[in-house]
């Protein structure tokens, strides 16, 4: 299918590895010009040989921390003319309530909650003067499952699902568009990672963290590719009428609801 995506710029966050990665090469096969965003270079410069290798585009890197403002307004003054924003960058980490330190919270949410909050800000400034453009901000179901044990993710996601849902509600006459991707579990490093702890936490061991797997739709996540060929869509013209709209990929995960 063609998204009719040629010639058009995205800038990902969080695109070296994972979802981000997979959006961007995705959307540099459609022909798109893309810019990542990471902290880390070595992964940036992996990312940037493969997608080259694949495809025909321009390809931008640039190693930022996204929790520092400062970068963002850089960021912002570098590449004033993008048409697509994947918002995609930030870990939170598991845990309970009191698992949790305020300063581990609110690291993560400088990443996650306020990155994209203020990629937001200073992207949708530059695309409402030229009136057009699009947000996509891949956020997760946990604002959905609630997952006690994920505490600090169910807060931060809830806050961007209502974030995307109240700018995108009102874009449209600024002739942008701004969605929401809120995928489910993906076999990422960052979740490999918490099922690994969650394993541990409650059997001692994080060597049997693929069991986590059985109970899931299909007994497995979903893979980066599938999440960033929904992301590459919802940018696209094919997709020119979905703003403020939350779009969730978790094979049902979010819609179980059960007393026992």
């Amino acid at each position: 299918m063609d998204l009719k995506l040629g010639g058009k710029t995205a800038l990902i966050t969080g695109g070296s590895k994972g979802i981000g990665r997979a959006t961007a090469e995705i959307l540099a096969a459609e022909g798109c010009n893309v810019i990542i965003v990471s902290r880390s270079t070595e992964n940036l410069a992996t990312a940037k040989a493969a997608i080259a290798q694949k495809s025909n585009v321009r390809v931008d890197t640039v190693a930022a921390d996204l929790s520092d403002s400062k970068n963002v307004d850089q960021l912002a003054r570098d590449f004033p003319d993008i048409d697509i924003l994947v918002n995609n960058a930030g870990a939170i980490p598991g845990g309970t309530l009191l698992d949790v330190s305020e300063e581990t919270w609110r690291k993560a949410w400088d990443l996650k909650v306020f990155g994209y909050v203020n990629m937001c800000r200073a992207f949708y400034a530059l695309m409402k003067a030229r009136q057009t453009g699009v947000i996509v901000n891949v956020v997760g179901n946990a604002a959905d499952t609630h997952d006690p044990e994920y505490i600090c993710g169910v807060a931060g996601n809830a806050a961007l699902i209502a974030f995307s849902q109240s700018l995108g509600c009102v874009s449209a006459k600024d002739g942008i568009r701004v969605v929401a991707l809120s995928p489910g579990p993906v076999e990422t490093d960052r979740i490999i990672t918490l099922m690994k702890k969650k394993a541990k936490d409650r059997t001692g061991s994080a060597d049997n963290w693929r069991d986590l797997r059985k109970p899931l739709p299909f007994q497995r996540c979903a893979t980066p590719d599938e999440i960033g060929a929904a992301a590459a869509f919802l940018a696209s013209p094919l997709s020119g009428y979905t703003s403020g709209s939350v779009v969730t990929i978790d094979a049902g995960l979010s819609a179980r609801a059960t007393a026992f």
